[in-house]
């Protein structure tokens, strides 16, 4: 075998060991769900965005007063939670206004576009329905704690 070969050879071989003398190796991370948490002024006009539009069930919540402090929202496996900037400000462990710095964006893949197009009217559009070059038929709509939610339905035709 030719020495270039062999370097090869070799190489390929303990790739996988290279960087590993010394190091603690990690244990794999099991992430069992991931939700959302938006921050809003008020918390109840997005429950019924949910709950009203997109049959979302409000399985639970936490009042302040005659508000509501925090909500979470499930269907099905999906679920989102809103939380009220008071609720947050009363919160020492938080920083609040860290949570004023922007919009948050969600992004659902969903069965079927034209169901959520009938839901969202009346709702503010920030993205028109488009399909897009990776084969997503998409709109974007504002909620109303101001976050923007892209639905998607995939196997539309790609756009160039």
């Amino acid at each position: 075998m030719r020495t270039t070969t062999m370097a090869l050879l070799l190489l390929t071989l303990l790739w996988p060991l290279a960087g590993t003398q010394g190091e603690e190796k990690m244990k794999p991370i099991t992430v069992k769900k991931i939700t959302p948490v938006l921050v809003v002024d008020e918390v109840e006009p997005c429950v019924k965005f949910w709950v009203e539009r997109l049959g979302f069930e409000k399985t639970a919540g936490v009042p302040d007063g005659n508000k509501l402090a925090f909500v979470i929202l499930q269907k099905g496996g999906t679920e989102v939670m809103y939380q009220s900037l008071a609720s947050v400000e009363k919160d020492a462990a938080f920083n609040a206004q860290a949570y004023r710095k922007g919009t948050t964006f969600l992004y659902l893949e969903v069965e079927n576009l034209d169901d959520i197009i009938t839901a969202m009217k009346g709702v503010e559009v920030v993205m028109p329905v488009r399909t897009t070059f990776y084969g997503a038929r998409e709109i974007g709509v504002k909620d109303p704690g101001g976050h923007i939610v892209t639905f998607a339905q995939f196997g539309a035709t790609p756009q160039h």
